[in-house]
């Protein structure tokens, strides 16, 4: 959630460029730049969370395109995945079968660990 000086700042120097697919809106500054650059910023649905930024947008907010992608260059290719957000920390995050909170325990393998015992 974006605190209120963003959205005061938004509301009275942002122009509003697009949303992306997850509902996050992208700004821009209507006047000044700042070091010869304009300044661009996002207000994220739901939580603050950079990993929600798809790429072709990530491209636009760090300056690396002018103008952001199309729709059509932002669908991908037949291969790729769709951009999900980062879930660490989550209940969607992985966890392998051993993990404490999917039960502690794992089958046995052949590759466990046996340990060193001296000879006697």
């Amino acid at each position: 959630m974006a605190t209120i000086g963003t959205l005061l700042y938004t509301l009275i120097r942002g122009e509003r460029i697009g949303t992306d697919e997850f509902g996050n809106r992208y700004y821009r500054a209507r006047t000044a730049r700042r070091h010869g650059r304009e300044r661009r910023w996002v207000i994220y649905k739901g939580g603050d969370e950079a990993s929600k930024v798809p790429p072709e947008w990530h491209a636009w907010l760090h300056h690396t395109v002018d103008a952001p992608l199309t729709q059509r260059a932002a669908e991908g290719k037949p291969w790729q995945k769709p951009h999900l957000p980062n879930p660490t920390g989550t209940a969607e995050a992985y966890r392998p079968g051993g993990h404490e909170f999917r039960g502690g325990q794992r089958a046995s393998t052949t590759a466990d660990y046996e340990p060193w015992r001296p000879e006697s």
